[in-house]
């Protein structure tokens, strides 16, 4: 199972704005862009999910740009992720037109997804601020 690379990028925007969420300075697309190497036009198309979402907002004007909606530690990974993917719900199939083979199969994947959704919903935009911080501070660390 992979991080589909619009959640990723999406993930990496948010990055960019948790740290001026307190000051509630908006950051325009242009920046986020640049610092996180993302598309401009790609980026705009995901900000604007993530604001339908709830996630961002956005100002305008000259000083306008975007920051995030709410606090960083309200903010799960798996808020972003759905956002992004649209996770549908899981429908099962007929159970009497299934091998028992597939129906073992779907069960266990299940458990996975079900694994993998936890995961998500554990984690908050924070927990990746303060482990995006102590990777900056190990790797400034190692080259004194």
């Amino acid at each position: 199972m992979d991080l589909s690379a619009k959640s990723e990028y999406a993930l990496l925007a948010l990055l960019e704005l948790s740290p001026h969420y307190a000051s509630g300075e908006p950051l325009q697309i242009r920046q986020i862009a640049s610092q996180q190497n993302i598309p401009d036009r790609y980026l705009e198309q995901l900000l604007a999910t993530l604001r339908r979402a709830g996630l961002v907002k956005s100002l305008r004007g000259a000083r306008g740009g975007y920051l995030l909606a709410r606090d960083p530690w309200k903010i799960t990974l798996y808020d972003v992720v759905s956002c992004i993917e649209g996770f549908e719900a899981q429908t099962d199939p007929a159970q009497g037109s299934a091998t028992p083979e597939a129906l073992v199969i779907q069960e266990v994947w299940g458990e996975v997804r079900q694994a993998a959704e936890d995961v998500l919903q554990k984690c908050t935009l924070q927990d990746l601020v303060e482990k995006r911080n102590a990777q900056q501070q190990h790797d400034i660390m190692y080259y004194i």
